[in-house]
């Protein structure tokens, strides 16, 4: 198919959050989708033919994007099992490093830029689930203050974003029948941790947007402020789409979960 039938069918059949452009490279389109990596970049996915037949590929941009926030030259057992999980829960392969999805006709491609998009996104997610979010430390501390305020709360919900993303929250929190979406960021580096304040700030962003259930209930970005790892711009960045509360007050906390 030529790319501007290629660019006409992903425009009639995506949203308009979706930007579609022929590449330089003969036979290649671009679909600029919604959907960003933890660091705030756009997430590209490609249209065009490999020689056998019309697919659509992330030319290996998720699992660079991986391989560059650590020095590991290879995928541990573990990771290398949770993108194996991702590639079959979304229904797309790994091919040589990219993520890709063979299409038959125009009827099924927005259906496959969707998917490989969404398994990109997960993709990518993999480095900040392992080593951002929190694992015992603030986590324990605050499911036990949680707990003795008597706060109702349910952990890991999953919310639809308005770019059609679903998004883990950390905790959703019912305190005097007010419900609040609650992020807890948690870091030991700087590094991580704008990577961290830009992931949240994506989240509540598309979480805010949405025009159901989610756009009804406020956000708090919590701040695990033990160590010195924050800066100004993270929190700054924070504000402009949710409630930034430093851990180090929980009695803040505890006026923002109250005032719903």
């Amino acid at each position: 198919m030529h790319p501007d039938l290629i660019s006409e069918s992903l425009r009639d059949g995506l949203p308009n959050m979706f930007e579609c452009s022929a590449m330089p490279k003969p036979g290649v389109v671009r679909a600029a989708t919604p959907l960003l990596y933890p660091d705030g970049d756009v997430i590209n996915v490609y249209v065009h033919h490999n020689g056998h037949q019309q697919v659509i590929t992330d030319f290996g941009d998720a699992l660079g994007w991986l391989g560059m926030q650590n020095a590991e030259t290879r995928l541990s057992p573990t990771r290398q099992w949770m993108v194996d999980n991702i590639c079959q829960t979304l229904g797309v392969e790994m091919e040589n490093g990219a993520i890709t999805l063979a299409y038959k006709d125009d009827k099924q491609l927005a259906d496959a830029v969707h998917r490989v998009a969404q398994a990109a996104a997960r993709v990518a997610d993999i480095w900040f689930t392992l080593r951002v979010r929190p694992v015992g430390g603030v986590a324990d501390e605050l499911e036990d203050w949680l707990g003795g305020h008597r706060f109702a709360f349910d952990k890991g919900a999953i919310h639809a974003g308005r770019s059609g993303r679903d998004w883990t929250v950390d905790y959703r929190v019912t305190a005097d029948e007010r419900t609040s979406l609650m992020f807890v960021l948690s870091s030991r580096s700087r590094a991580a941790a704008g990577l961290a304040a830009k992931h949240v700030y994506s989240a509540c962003c598309d979480l805010l947007d949405q025009s159901g259930e989610a756009w009804q209930k406020p956000i708090i970005s919590l701040f695990d402020d033990i160590v010195d790892v924050w800066r100004g711009e993270d929190i700054t960045r924070l504000r402009g789409a949710s409630l930034p509360v430093m851990w180090s007050r929980p009695d803040e906390l505890e006026r923002a979960l109250k005032a719903g």
